[in-house]
């Protein structure tokens, strides 16, 4: 069985976001290196020019991922990523209403109205034992919340944003210990993994 992990490109105050879900400066490091990932979502095409370095941890992630559970507010906001996620893999959207145009035999997403624990399970289905991958804030601190991650990938992009989407805001839990299990630095960025230790 795979792990349960979170990656968040995040700016060195903590945001995952800026200011009307801005995500430009934090993934400007996708254009500073020197070798060539293409990624598709939908009818787009991303040409990104990363370091080795980092084009080494996308294979990596991308070839160890099985599924990815998104909350339905990342899922809006980004546009259901045009039909199919950058990885590549089905998606499983945490939600109170499913969206009936997505909701078609063949989808790539599967929609869960009834909690984490039953999209981390229809996610484990899908995945088999590859790895799930988690998007968005909120779904990452239920997660986090309900000692239900594994790990946590941080993409720290040296900038302050001093507003937006913060990642850590408002845990509400005792104190989580994480063990440092890797750290890669590239141009823009500085790739940080961490176990967490239950």
């Amino acid at each position: 069985m795979g792990t349960i992990g979170a990656g968040f490109s995040m700016s060195l105050d903590g945001f995952i976001a800026g200011p009307d879900d801005d995500i430009q400066r934090l993934f400007a490091w996708m254009s500073l290196g020197d070798t060539d990932l293409n990624l598709s979502s939908g009818d787009t095409d991303f040409d990104l020019k990363v370091s080795s370095e980092s084009a080494e941890n996308f294979e990596k992630s991308i070839q160890s991922t099985g599924a990815i559970i998104s909350g339905r507010r990342m899922f809006d906001v980004a546009g259901a990523w045009g039909g199919k996620h950058p990885m590549g893999v089905p998606v499983v959207v945490v939600t109170h209403t499913v969206p009936q145009e997505w909701a078609y035999e063949g989808s790539p997403f599967t929609f869960v109205t009834d909690g984490i624990e039953s999209a981390i399970e229809s996610a484990r289905k899908i995945a088999g034992e590859k790895n799930i991958g988690v998007g968005g804030a909120n779904i990452t601190r239920e997660c986090l919340k309900s000692g239900l991650l594994d790990e946590i990938h941080i993409d720290l992009v040296p900038v302050l944003l001093g507003q937006g989407v913060r990642l850590f805001e408002y845990l509400g839990i005792e104190p989580i210990e994480l063990e440092r299990t890797g750290v890669r630095v590239s141009p823009g960025v500085t790739h940080l993994s961490f176990r967490i230790i239950k």
